[in-house]
């Protein structure tokens, strides 16, 4: 008798996505299927992300930041044709590929504070880490009348 296994790959690979994301900072939305692997990496002031996006260019990227949310989504097609001498297509393939990926920053992030670069099939996002000092309440004096 064949059971499910909790360890399957399909299965784990969601339970625990946010399990191991949380320590940082991050809550994720992984709309790809796991095609878009992170890194996360702490610094005292900032979190480094790391997006492998191998076979996307540039102009394939949109990075977006709404209600705290980085959503960074990547989209690639392209098209080869091969005819023969009679114009007989002998070979015709077409290629679309997505994939979308979402983290939580916190809505004190501004897209302005966020510093982005692409090279070599990797996307870095610089994301400052939010100001976790306590704000000391100013006092304020009523005045009272009478």
């Amino acid at each position: 008798m064949l059971m499910p296994s909790l360890f399957d790959e399909s299965f784990a690979g969601k339970v625990f996505d946010d399990f191991f994301h949380a320590p940082f900072g991050f809550h994720t939305v992984d709309a790809s299927g796991g095609s878009m692997n992170a890194d996360v990496k702490e610094f005292e002031d900032k979190y480094l992300l790391e997006l492998e996006l191998p076979g996307f260019s540039k102009e394939d990227l949109k990075a977006e930041l709404k209600d705290g949310y980085l959503t960074v989504k990547a989209e690639h097609s392209s098209e080869n044709n091969t005819k023969d001498d009679n114009g007989k297509y002998i070979r015709r393939e077409r290629y679309y590929g997505t994939c979308q990926r979402s983290f939580y920053v916190g809505k004190d992030v501004t897209e302005q504070e966020i510093k982005a670069s692409f090279e070599n099939g990797v996307l870095r996002l610089d994301i400052p880490k939010p100001d976790t000092t306590p704000k000391v309440e100013e006092k304020h004096i009523i005045a009272i009348e009478g």
